[in-house]
């Protein structure tokens, strides 16, 4: 398979019958292995029996909308990652399609090309974690820990688990897990916005300072004493935040 043009199983989740046969047409056309489906409880029974590298899933449906079945998904821990398609145009759906665990956004009508470069694309980024995560798990296996310990809190970052000594598991939301296990990427050493926004989503993402911000806020929120006065994840003025932490 080839890095520049890597082919993979889509599932395509769309309530217009014209627009569903369209894409799995056209991305059958262009390589990929696609099934689609027309109601969120056909999609839970083909992932739950199959294998797939990422979802496209239309926003505006009756019954069960697309924000939430993502929401849905993530809340289960299920980590395909999802392209969302819309015709809304305000930035506001944006935000909270890309808050709720979406890794995508394109907004309808698209150019055919355009779909393609975020699918490939995205694909690039998940054949690149599955690469990195099989290294982590060498490693762990080597004897390196995966894990890091602030305060009274344990990240585990190869199960994305964050464990309390006081309460046990302790539950974040999918952007705010995204967004500490990139923290721990490099524990004790600043990390750019920038650079948190494409570890934590990729290249291609697009998103503002500003949303790195809430989302280190909703952390500190759950992991430290006091947020105004945080110990584990500081802010680093004029370069971004880092994650205080040892090697558990």
């Amino acid at each position: 398979m080839s890095d520049d043009l890597p082919t993979g199983r889509i599932i395509v989740l769309d309530d217009d019958v014209e627009i569903r046969n369209m894409l799995q047409r056209f991305l059958t056309a262009q390589g990929f292995s696609v099934r689609a489906v027309k109601t969120g409880i056909e999609l839970d029974v083909l992932i739950e029996r199959y294998p797939f590298d990422l979802l496209i899933l239309d926003i505006m449906m009756p019954g069960e909308d697309g924000l939430s079945i993502c929401r849905r998904l993530r809340a289960r821990r299920e980590t395909i990652p999802i392209l969302m398609l819309t015709a809304r145009g305000d930035p506001a759906d944006k935000v909270v399609g890309l808050e709720i665990g979406a890794d995508d956004y394109l907004a309808k009508p698209f150019l055919p090309s355009e779909l393609i470069a975020r699918v490939r694309a995205m694909l690039r980024r998940q054949q690149f974690q599955v690469r990195l995560q099989n290294v982590r798990g060498e490693m762990l296996l080597a004897g390196e820990s995966q894990c890091l310990r602030f305060g009274a809190f344990r990240l585990d970052v190869r199960r994305r688990e964050l464990m309390s000594d006081e309460a046990g598991t302790v539950e974040l939301g999918a952007a705010e897990m995204r967004l500490l296990c990139a923290l721990a990427e490099t524990p004790n050493r600043p990390v750019s916005r920038a650079n948190l926004i494409e570890r934590a989503r990729g290249s291609q993402y697009e998103a503002s300072a500003r949303s790195v911000d809430v989302q280190v806020l909703r952390l500190r929120q759950v992991i430290e004493t006091e947020a105004t006065s945080p110990r584990h994840i500081r802010t680093v003025w004029g370069l971004g935040y880092m994650l205080v932490a040892t090697p558990n």
